[in-house]
């Protein structure tokens, strides 16, 4: 028997495609499950989005919607529709109908495979070349942040077990990766391959530029990788100053020095130079430490056990 689903979408603009998607997911829902809900998470929206929502869900009483005071972005969004949700399974789309809803019942047929996240992977992208090259950024930070292979296929399109949201149930920070945040609960991903439409209408939302500051914030709020590499960075130049300046002694005492003074004072400013970027990045390492512990990320996660003694 297929599991209950619940369907959470983010909204921003986007009341021209609402009853579309509405209707699209309904037909392909009724003939998946018994019981399934779809979320309309209003963030912010400056057209008519809530009140289509609002007349969506008084026509059908499986739709909820949520309206945010404010636009607070994507993932702040969906990390709200995901607390609320009340099914096994939850679903994870866009609203401009580039997310096929008739791709949801293959995504999830493939958890019964053992997996708790799949990732509905586009066989062909309708993005331009600047948000082609913004999205690979991301995805190369997602993997750098996730530290599992599908990182690379990861999408807004996901369909994941709800008792993954234990595991980040306790977090509060202001910046929210979905992708992260379901790594604290589970290793077990996959990506599968689903077609991706064009836009029925308007434009993105994510620009080029948003799409780097979301990718930067994912490394500075996820990673400690800028801190590491400050420190490696640290420490070549503490060991090039240090064999410099034992290169300088040396040919000083053997040869004599041709420019005196300068070599030595660049090895001995290489050298300081080093062992503070490296100090910088230990000291960072324990600010890390700090910080994400202020995100509450468990230590683990218990699974619901299934039998009684």
């Amino acid at each position: 028997m297929n599991p209950s689903i619940s369907v959470v979408i983010p909204v921003f603009n986007s009341e021209k495609t609402l009853k579309v998607l509405h209707d699209q997911i309904v037909y392909v829902l009724s003939k998946l499950t018994n019981q399934y809900e779809i979320i309309f998470v209003n963030d912010g929206s400056i057209d008519g989005s809530w009140k289509e929502i609002k007349k969506i869900s008084e026509n059908n009483i499986l739709v909820v919607g949520i309206n945010l005071m404010k636009n607070y972005g994507q993932h702040n969004a969906l990390l709200c529709g995901i607390r609320a949700a009340k099914n096994e399974v939850i679903v994870t789309m866009d609203d401009d109908l580039q997310h096929p809803p008739e791709e949801i019942s293959k995504m999830v047929d493939k958890l019964n495979d053992g997996f708790d996240v799949i990732y509905g992977n586009p066989k062909t992208e309708q993005h331009g070349p600047f948000r082609y090259v913004a999205s690979l950024i991301t995805k190369i930070a997602l993997k750098t942040t996730m530290g599992v292979k599908t990182a690379r296929y990861a999408s807004a399109f996901r369909v994941f077990r709800t008792k993954l949201r234990k595991s980040f149930k306790d977090y509060h920070g202001s910046f929210v990766s979905i992708d992260v945040l379901l790594t604290w609960g589970s290793n077990r991903f996959t990506a599968i391959p689903v077609k991706h439409d064009a836009r029925k209408g308007g434009k993105s939302n994510y620009t080029f530029r948003k799409l780097f500051i979301h990718a930067l914030n994912m490394i500075t709020g996820f990673s400690v990788l800028p801190l590491q590499f400050a420190s490696l960075l640290g420490f070549v130049f503490a060991f090039f100053g240090l064999f410099v300046l034992i290169y300088v002694i040396t040919n000083f005492f053997l040869y004599g020095s041709p420019v005196q003074g300068f070599p030595f004072l660049a090895s001995i400013i290489s050298v300081f130079s080093g062992v503070q970027l490296l100090a910088i990045g230990i000291i960072g390492e324990y600010l890390a430490r700090m910080h994400f512990r202020s995100m509450d990320k468990p230590q683990y996660t218990e699974m619901k056990n299934d039998f009684k003694h």
